[in-house]
Formats: structure tokens, sequence, C-alpha cells
């Protein structure tokens, strides 16, 4: 006896939306993989340049920073009794530092241990109660608890595969998520410099507007803001001239020079956007 037919799976064609949206987060994915270093480069390169200091995601000054990722996260914090943050990507817990208070509770998320310990020390110093997950996100979320404010800063041009990350940020969320990066992709300010030592021209995508088009696709009523954080440049510090130096695949005989060209290429401020939606 044999059971009912089964039609052929190619009989059911992908709907319209479908289409469109596997479109956008493949051009999100391909566009973020132009931003790889030419391997002919890389084997040029003394160290790996994908380096991400500790030191410099400790969370230092007034982080109660009057901006859209902000108050669009204290707006969802209030009211409500034991107000709480997950962090993901926390690093050293800067977003979710500037919700303390009204949050009295934060979870940090990221994949380095290192980021973690920073993030526990100042929960500590903070007198913050908090938990910390070790691991990849979406890999972790499973096993992440639920908070009221699910935030994400300066995370998601690390991500090819973006719609399941920011479903899973909603999928964590009781109240709203909020997600924070630049309009341009952060590298963007190296591009002089990729032109200048190697004759590399950099790619102008993705952009903050494409990663809205993704959230949207996933199925959120997301919005974005745009806004500019001012800052005048300090000294350029040998510091800044080593981690600029090592991520253009550079040994340390042209520190002279790159110190040369980031004295004609200062950052004045930068041009920042906040996608955020209510949870679902």
């Amino acid at each position: 006896m044999t059971g009912p037919a089964v039609p052929p799976l190619n009989r059911v064609a992908p709907t319209l939306d479908v289409i469109m949206n596997t479109d956008l987060a493949a051009r999100w994915s391909n566009a973020l993989a132009a931003w790889g270093i030419p391997q002919h480069i890389l084997d040029q390169a003394p160290q790996s340049p994908w380096i991400h200091p500790v030191q410099s995601f400790r969370p230092t000054g007034d982080l109660s920073v009057d901006t859209p990722s902000r108050h669009r996260a204290l707006d969802a914090l209030e009211p409500s009794d034991q107000p709480s943050v997950l962090d993901v990507g926390c690093g050293g817990g800067r977003a979710a530092f500037g919700l303390t208070p009204p949050a009295t509770h934060v979870i940090g998320v990221d994949h380095q241990q290192a980021m973690l310990d920073v993030f526990a020390e100042e929960t500590t110093r903070r007198g913050v109660s908090f938990e910390t997950i070790l691991g990849d996100w979406p890999d972790v979320a499973g096993r992440t608890p639920y908070a009221d404010v699910v935030t994400c800063h300066h995370v998601l041009y690390n991500v090819r595969d973006l719609m399941p990350f920011v479903q899973a940020l909603n999928s964590r969320a009781l109240r709203r998520v909020v997600v924070e990066l630049p309009q341009l992709h952060p590298l963007s300010w190296l591009s002089p410099l990729w032109k200048h030592f190697w004759d590399l021209e950099r790619p102008d995508s993705p952009t903050c507007d494409d990663a809205l088009a993704v959230v949207r696709a996933a199925g959120f009523d997301a919005q974005l803001e745009r806004f500019h954080v001012e800052h005048a440049p300090g000294p350029i510090t040998d510091e800044h001239v080593e981690f600029t130096r090592i991520r253009l695949c550079l040994p340390a005989t042209r520190d002279p020079e790159v110190r040369q060209l980031l004295e004609v290429h200062p950052a004045y401020g930068r041009e920042l956007a906040t996608i955020w939606w209510d949870a679902r």
C-alpha cells in the first residue's frame, strides 16, 4: 500500500516577499564580504589585522550621553519594578551602563571572556546585579535570559547572516530592541590610508539603511534615527598608531608614515544611527 502522493518541492514557488527578503539579506552579506582584505596583502601582514583591544572597550567618562539610542531604551525601561537590560556584543558594557539607573540588572553577552571580565568588574563597581554569557550570538540566544530591553551597539557590521541575528535579539526582548551602528562601515575612515599604502579601493556599502532594510524584512516595524557625536581629536598616541598600522597589515617601520597620515585625516566626530523596534 502506498501513502498519499507528495507533490515535488519545486511545485510551490516562493512568494515575492520571500524572494525580496532573501535578496536583501544576501546583499548585506555580499557587501560585508567585499570588505575582506585581499590575500596578497594578508600574506605580508606581520600579525592578524583583526584586533579588538580589550582596553579600548572599557567604559569611561559620562555614559549618560544624550543620544537617540539611550532615550529609546530609557523609554521602554520605565515604569518597571526591576528594569533589566541585555547587552549583546557587550564589550566592556558601555551600552548597558548608560542605562543604570534605572536598570537594576544587566546581562552581558560576548564571545571574548576578557570583555566579559571587564563587564563584570564594571557592574561590581557600580553595585548592579549582573549575569554574563560567553559565546557567539545567536548561538547562545536559547540560554540567554529575557530582558526588558535588548541593546546591541556597534556589532552589526561584523554580522554576515544578519536576519537570524536580529530575530534572536527580538526573541529575548520583553519590550524593545535598540541597535546602534555607524551610518557607514566603521572602517570607512581607513579608506584613504588603504589607498595610500596599498592602492586598494574600499567599498562604500553596506550602510545603516541596508541594515534597516534587513531588520524590516525580518518582520519588525523598525525605525531609524541618525545622529552625530562630536568630539575634538586628541593627541595621536603611540597606541593609536600601532593599532592603525596593524589593521593596515603594515610593519612597525611604517609607524612614522601612519602617524603623519592620521594627522592629515583627524576624526572630529562620528555619524551614527539608532535602529529600534518594539518586541513582538
